[in-house]
């Protein structure tokens, strides 16, 4: 009994030192991502963070639906149709389910606090499966600059810990990849359905995972070969992959108002391919808010030789994908940044090859020394000015939102109907913790809608109006806060 307690010791504290790296990595990546996190829910996108949240916090007030998420917002902006039931039918809401089972079990914590934890934890199984993957494909060393990469890179550090489904489809998606890997060479069940289970998972949340099949068949194809084609488990892997996803789609359908218009985001403006999409996707966010402008000369080394052929084949498929990704939804991309978040990975691998590559070259040439002090300055220099592009992202910008909604809060029936003016932009609502309208105009429309309060943190003509007309239940320089249904005497 002892010899075997003393071996499973020797065996824990051998792994424990041979991955010791990857665990200083991931320490540094959660304490990075702790910057700012418990912001409230009015950061950068704010709005789409918000309509995540939302659909969590109906979850906690009335009970887990899966098939019917709903969230505050009961205008006909996002849809074109009146959506009274609140109803939010895009990604499959089983993130915002388990969110919601946590917070019901720490109720103490705030809810937004626990949403950004949770997508934290999310972005460190990333960078653990990203390490995994690489070292399976170009070695420990090169595996544990692209895990650094990913965990310091400011713009990932960012949106590792926003309310969003992206930092959990990430790790679903990298986890996928890492697992089909290790199938390919194992034959081990156990990894085949946790790759499928997780890429299910990752469509589930956002399909546009889709695009990274390239990234599947160059594995296989590296890994077995022509013999690759003869598994019949490979044909039946994507069938159930996709499956859960097209039922979904098509369960949504009979939800019209529910469903945000999304045609817009594939070319509405008619922007792909023009200079101005070049400039936005390549030069905007690749090169400046990415790498910092000189982070590029990090990335040049990958041309270097000799290289592997496995490398080209696999990082070349994934560039493929993400590039075809970026084509596709060629206005989604311009407009959001928040879209780019599938690209951090390759980002990241090819910034960890050029840095092994560039070591590799100039360390025989000028030596460890010199080498190290010149891949510094050129690191330091890119994160520093990547953080300058990024670091607005964790502003709150309207601190008053949060003080009026907690007004609303206070003084309002738990199930009031608000108007939240905020030019169709959710996160006003949302402070407010009820359902209604981010948006005035037509007020007497909304009234009979069932509207009951208006508030809104500026004085012009409509509030002015509203004021002279109903009664106002307070009123301070930040907001004030209307009774829509008691007329002034």
């Amino acid at each position: 009994m002892l010899q075997n307690k003393k071996q499973f010791d020797d065996r824990l504290s051998g792994n424990i030192f041979k991955h010791r790296r990857l665990i200083l990595i991931l320490l540094l990546a959660f304490i990075l991502r702790l910057y700012r996190v418990d912001n409230p829910v009015l950061d950068w996108h704010s709005f789409r963070q918000a309509d995540t949240a939302s659909v969590t916090r109906e979850y906690v007030k009335h009970g887990i639906d899966l098939l019917r998420p709903k969230y505050d917002d009961l205008s006909n902006i996002q849809s074109g149709h009146d959506n009274l039931a609140g109803l939010r039918m895009v990604e499959f809401p089983i993130l915002n389910g388990l969110t919601a089972v946590l917070i019901k079990l720490l109720p103490s914590l705030d809810e937004a606090l626990i949403g950004r934890l949770i997508s934290v934890g999310f972005s460190l199984i990333s960078i653990t499966a990203l390490y995994l993957l690489v070292k399976d494909v170009s070695g420990q060393k090169i595996g544990l600059w692209s895990s650094l990469m990913m965990a310091v890179l400011p713009y990932s550090i960012y949106y590792s810990r926003v309310i969003l489904p992206e930092p959990a489809m990430l790790a679903c998606l990298l986890v996928s990849l890492w697992t089909f890997n290790r199938w390919l060479k194992s034959k081990r069940w156990q990894d085949y359905g946790l790759s499928l289970i997780t890429l299910t998972l990752g469509l589930l949340l956002k399909p546009y995972v889709i695009f990274m099949v390239p990234i599947y068949l160059a594995l296989g194809i590296t890994q077995q070969g022509r013999a690759f084609f003869k598994n019949i488990p490979i044909y039946i892997y994507p069938l159930l992959a996709v499956t859960p996803l097209l039922l979904w789609r098509d369960w949504i359908t009979q939800f019209p108002e529910g469903i945000p218009a999304s045609d817009w985001l594939l070319n509405g403006n008619g922007i792909r391919f023009r200079p101005a999409w070049f400039r936005w996707i390549f030069y905007e966010r690749l090169t400046k808010m990415f790498l910092g402008w000189t982070g590029l000369l990090l990335c040049l080394p990958v041309l270097f030789k000799p290289y592997k052929k496995k490398e080209v084949v696999i990082y070349g498929a994934w560039w493929l994908g993400c590039l075809t990704y970026l084509s596709v939804f060629a206005s989604g991309n311009v407009q959001h940044d928040y879209y780019q978040v599938l690209i951090i990975p390759i980002l990241a691998i090819t910034l960890g090859v050029g840095l092994v590559r560039l070591l590799n070259f100039l360390t025989p040439k000028i030596g460890s020394t010199k080498t190290k002090l010149v891949i510094g300055i050129i690191l330091g220099s890119s994160l520093s000015l990547a953080w300058y592009q990024v670091k607005g992202f964790f502003n709150v910008n309207h601190w008053e939102y949060q003080k009026a909604g907690l007004a609303v809060d206070q003084l309002t029936p738990a199930n009031a109907l608000v108007i939240a003016p905020a030019m169709g932009d959710t996160q006003f609502l949302f402070q407010t913790n009820r359902r209604g309208w981010p948006i005035g105009f037509e007020i007497e429309n909304k009234i009979k809608l069932g509207a009951t309060h208006y508030i809104n943190t500026a004085q012009d003509d409509e509030t002015k109006m509203l004021e002279s007309n109903f009664t106002i239940i307070k009123k301070t320089q930040d907001y004030v806060l209307i009774d829509l249904t008691k007329l002034k005497e």
